[in-house]
């Protein structure tokens, strides 16, 4: 079911915070080889991991090709090392669903549904924003650009088409009103080269409902996505961001932090208070065969009881950013799992996945 008659904002939606209750976990069933060349077969485990965290109180939808590939993911879950230790995997399992909707990639984060609710109803709807593999950059696209509507038509929800590009990891929200993103991603001629910043913000203001929005610069060395918000910032309540800081002065993610940091400094959300920012350490990096990987603490995804946070077998920082992070949420079970596999495909629990949220009225 489509719309193209009005915009969601003027209809009363509204993007809420990921930080809000959820329905839903959605994912999509890691199989390009090419994403992670050679080390595929090692990522199962700690997605499965993943997935049965947050089966452990919410539902898991997949996104599968087929009946061949679900059973091939019903196989990994239920072997896959986490499984084993679970006395309450039958209850974790009931909690997950598999759609067949084919895909070209993982990143649901981007090329998932941006669900929106209604701020005096209890509706809910879909943004199906084009998705174009980050400029281009890994084609083919095709089939990860429709997943959007094959699920609001799933699910029987309006689906709104706004014609432009946009991911979801390119943007965060604390939602109050307040959208921040950063200009290397959404300023790129690669994404939507006719749109100057205010047509964006236009785009943003009426797709996901919010007043008012917050720009950084860069994003972190090796992030191919041209500089995603996820990995650099990300909102833990209404008036408070945890983003990342480089703490050695040679590396080439110092000076990019340290201007993010300055701006959030003086940055006012909607209704004119000052950020409270809290700093998170990068990870030592991540190399493997000679590529600087975008490892970042800032990728955790958050669900309605956990917290779960990609770690990269740094004895120096990796306690460090959990404890961080569970201070920021005292309600939640922060987990780390190691991602230093995961993120050879350039993204980790964040990039790999996309929140429903509950309607709460």
């Amino acid at each position: 079911m489509k719309t193209n008659l009005a915009t969601p904002k003027a209809l009363g939606y509204y993007f809420p915070a990921e930080f809000a209750p959820q329905d839903a976990l959605w994912l999509s069933w890691p199989h390009k080889e090419e994403s992670w060349p050679g080390k595929i077969h090692t990522i199962f485990d700690p997605y499965a991991e993943f997935i049965l965290q947050v089966a452990s109180h919410q539902r898991v939808c997949i996104n599968v090709a087929d009946a061949a590939m679900q059973s091939f993911a019903e196989t990994k879950i239920k072997n896959s090392a986490y499984a084993q230790t679970l006395s309450d995997f039958a209850s974790r399992w009931a909690r997950i669903t598999f759609y067949h909707h084919p895909t070209n990639d993982a990143w649901c984060r981007d090329h998932g549904p941006a669900f929106l609710l209604h701020k005096t109803e209890a509706k809910k709807a879909i943004v199906d924003w084009g998705y174009n593999a980050w400029g281009g950059k890994y084609p083919p696209f095709d089939l990860d650009d429709v997943i959007p509507t094959k699920i609001g038509e799933k699910l029987g929800l309006p689906v709104f088409n706004p014609g432009i590009v946009m991911e979801g990891g390119s943007v965060e929200f604390n939602g109050r009103g307040t959208l921040m993103t950063t200009t290397a991603c959404l300023l790129n001629e690669n994404r939507n080269p006719h749109l100057n910043q205010a047509q964006i913000e236009e785009y943003l203001h009426n797709y996901y409902g919010v007043d008012h929005i917050l720009w950084l610069g860069d994003g972190i060395i090796g992030d191919d996505t041209d500089g995603h918000i996820d990995d650099i910032t990300r909102f833990v309540n209404e008036d408070t961001v945890l983003t990342v800081v480089e703490e050695n002065k040679n590396d080439e993610n110092y000076e990019i932090l340290q201007e993010n940091l300055k701006l959030l400094h003086q940055m006012r959300l909607e209704n004119g208070k000052q950020l409270n920012v809290v700093e998170l350490p990068m990870p030592k990096p991540v190399i493997y065969e000679d590529q600087i990987l975008p490892a970042s603490y800032a990728n955790f995804y958050i669900s309605n009881e956990t917290v779960i946070v990609p770690t990269f077998a740094d004895l120096k920082n990796d306690d460090r950013a959990l404890d961080i992070i569970q201070q920021c949420f005292p309600t939640r079970r922060v987990v780390g799992i190691n991602s230093v596999d995961l993120i050879w495909g350039l993204g980790s629990f964040h990039c790999l996945s996309q929140q429903e949220p509950s309607i709460i009225l």
